[in-house]
């Protein structure tokens, strides 16, 4: 692996101060130095490194999306999810996984996937080279309970296999499948803790026992694993803070008391919103069936409008609102991500340095790799972008791809800069 030399660079270094120029040194997998210079200087040549002169580009670091679904197939229903049989199934993801890389985002963090095993062989794959992708932590199936949010069955097909979810019911199921799911390999445990209304389901309704709950936490702690609810709900959020649950998903219906629990214990929690998947199911899904009039009825104006109001509280309260929209639904496309930070500056309120650290930043303890990504820093991880553009002025820079002019990870050009900026030194060290 060659060293590589970005040479006259805006370096964005994750610290939430503004860019300075300067250069960065990659020998192996990570970063070895960072050093201010003044425009259009050089630090001192190294030996067979290869120059990246990024002539004035935004340097900055990898993206870390915290609320990934691989397996879903941009398609407008659960069940045209989880009918995708497995062999495409595990194509599809592999494909995906490749377009989250080719936008920017380094790691990411598995919230469910549509069968048991999918995200397990991903990662896998993407850790031991046989398929490219962000590195990525595995999940589990949603777990839900009998007519809830991922129960797909048919009384007429009532076997578990074709369930979109895992469907428990009691302490000692529930013991059972997070067990199960332990055993083949996951990250982090997916609990639905309350409804989705496009199921039928309302958001408000809650839908696990406190036992339940309870349960699932205790397992996975005992196994080292992560637990990470889909919770909607006031009480399922106040449930998260109660029960130690990590990852919260969604949170938008809050009240004081929500609010206070999450703030004294900001530091325990990551809040993902989705808020990518009410906007475009309020707004750019009626080509699906689901007109704004459709959608109204459904309550999804109604949930938007309070998630807006419970991120602008977090963000005013200081807990740490991270982005991943619910993405791989047909008016959720894959590789769309980016403009999660677009909507975090328009409708929460974040400030294009806040939305930018909610994206690199802050993903490194979400990815429990808090002093190895996320920064620009000597001794890091080299998981580093350059732009053409400056997301600080213009954060929707980052959903154009032609506009990420280089992808590196650890250590490696996923995405190689244009030749133009490129070449290797010749003189001595």
């Amino acid at each position: 692996m060659a060293d590589v030399l970005f040479t006259n660079v805006r370096i964005f270094d994750g610290g939430g101060e503004a860019p300075f120029t300067g250069d960065v040194l990659v020998q192996g997998n990570r970063i070895a130095r960072v050093v201010k210079t003044g425009y259009g200087a050089r630090s001192a040549p190294i030996a067979g490194a290869q120059v990246i002169d990024g002539a004035g580009a935004f340097l900055m670091p990898g993206m870390v999306e915290a609320h990934t679904h691989f397996s879903w197939n941009d398609q407008p229903s659960l069940d045209a999810i989880q009918r995708m049989p497995p062999e495409e199934h595990i194509l599809w993801c592999a494909e995906v996984a490749k377009r989250y890389l080719d936008m920017g985002w380094t790691s990411c963090v598995g919230a469910a996937a549509a069968k048991p095993r999918l995200d397990v062989v991903i990662r896998n794959a993407i850790a031991d080279g046989t398929i490219v992708g962000p590195r990525y932590l595995a999940a589990s199936q949603e777990i839900t309970v009998p007519g809830g949010l991922g129960d797909t069955t048919q009384p007429h097909l009532p076997q578990p296999e074709f369930a979109f979810g895992a469907v428990v019911s009691g302490v000692e199921e529930m013991r059972r499948c997070v067990r199960m799911f332990v055993k083949y390999g996951v990250d982090s445990l997916k609990i639905n803790l309350s409804g989705e209304s496009i199921t039928g389901m309302p958001s408000e309704m809650s839908q696990f026992t406190e036992e339940e709950i309870a349960v699932c936490v205790q397992e996975a702690k005992a196994w080292g694993k992560r637990v990470a609810a889909h919770a909607r709900s006031t009480w399922s959020i106040k449930q998260c803070v109660k029960q130690g649950i990590e990852v919260i998903y969604h949170a938008s219906f809050t009240d004081e008391e929500a609010l206070d629990m999450l703030e004294a214990k900001k530091l325990e929690h990551f809040i993902a919103p989705g808020l990518a998947w009410l906007i475009n199911t309020c707004h750019n899904a009626s080509e699906w069936g689901l007109t704004p009039e459709v959608t109204r009825k459904m309550g999804y104006h109604r949930e938007l409008d309070a998630a807006v109001e419970s991120m602008r509280a977090m963000r005013r309260r200081g807990i740490r609102i991270l982005p991943g929209g619910d993405y791989g639904f047909a008016w959720t496309p894959h590789g769309t991500n980016a403009k999660d930070l677009e909507y975090f500056v328009k409708y929460v309120g974040m400030s294009t340095m806040e939305a930018l650290l909610s994206a690199t930043a802050w993903g490194g303890p979400m990815m429990r790799m808090g002093k190895v990504i996320g920064y620009i820093r000597e001794g890091y991880l080299a998981d580093i972008l350059l732009i053409d553009g400056d997301p600080l002025a213009d954060i929707t820079v980052l959903q154009d791809k032609a506009r990420i002019m280089a992808v590196m990870k650890d250590g490696e050009f996923h995405r190689a800069p244009p030749v133009r900026l490129a070449h290797t030194t010749r003189w001595a060290a």
